[in-house]
């Protein structure tokens, strides 16, 4: 992917952030833009994993019931 369609993706935004925190990332030539986006992205991850698991629940309790009664399926079959 060359610069320019990489600088056609980004879109430049305002954020808040702690004034020291700031500081120290700048002192410490810590890429501000990018470490945002990466926490984005974690932040991301994580909620969406959390909405996943909130709208499976009635499933994934389903299962372990299953489990917890029946033992897991095909359990004879496996090698460890």
């Amino acid at each position: 992917m060359t610069a320019d369609v990489k600088a056609k993706q980004r879109k430049p935004t305002n954020v808040s952030l702690d004034a020291e925190l700031l500081q120290e990332a700048k002192k410490l030539g810590i890429n501000i833009s990018r470490s945002a986006e990466s926490g984005l992205r974690d932040a991301i991850s994580m909620k969406r994993a959390e909405l996943w698991k909130e709208q499976n629940s009635a499933a994934l309790e389903a299962s372990n019931s299953y489990v917890a009664q029946n033992g897991i399926p095909l359990a004879k079959n496996r090698k460890f």
